[in-house]
């Protein structure tokens, strides 16, 4: 996962180098060969396609700007990982200001359509738990468990050390046990 290629064979350090050099084609291929990770790395913070793709296209938008800063001193997806938390972090908070906003002239439900659906499955009732976390946690246990990488290179893209990814999974473990508990189920199991 840290040496992704494109169609023609080049890896992504090549095409971010080419990118920042303002080639507009590297830069399309860099992209595309990214939008599914990061509308996945998305949608797994939120839980909603609609605000996933709103966060997707905010974080293309924003490496147009950001591709400037990568240095290439690490995996490509290490950087980018950041950028889209960074995106999903600004998007929940705007949706906070907003929502603050509507309550206030009592037109929220009005403003967000129809509630969301019951989850159905155990998974979905365990990720629903998992966005309930405070934000380092919630980032820990998408890194760990729902990327698969581990506590090393969640610390790298956290930028902390790795003992503290440990201590947000356990205590994330401990919520989320709460968490499911209150929602009457018991996937907790999942997450070891």
């Amino acid at each position: 996962m840290a040496l992704m290629a494109d169609d023609t064979g080049e890896p992504d350090e090549t095409l971010a180098a080419r990118a920042q050099a303002g080639d507009r084609d590297a830069f399309s291929e860099l992209v595309a060969a990214h939008y599914d990770f990061i509308f996945r790395v998305a949608w797994k913070w939120c839980g909603r396609k609609v605000d996933a793709e709103d966060i997707a296209q905010d974080v293309c938008v924003r490496l147009g700007k950001a591709i400037r800063s990568y240095r290439g001193q690490g995996a490509f997806t290490t950087w980018l990982y950041a950028l889209v938390l960074n995106a999903a972090r600004d998007h929940v908070r705007k949706g906070l200001r907003e929502t603050r906003k509507t309550d206030a002239y009592g037109i929220h439900a009005a403003s967000f359509g129809e509630a969301e659906a019951e989850p159905d499955e155990q998974a979905d009732v365990l990720w629903s738990a998992v966005r309930q976390l405070p934000d380092k946690q919630r980032e820990a246990v998408l890194l760990v468990y729902g990327e698969g990488l581990g506590h090393s290179a969640v610390a790298d893209i956290m930028g902390c050390a790795e003992a503290t990814v440990s201590w947000h999974v356990h205590e994330a473990k401990k919520r989320l046990k709460i968490l499911v508990g209150q929602a009457g189920n018991a996937p907790a199991g999942k997450l070891r």
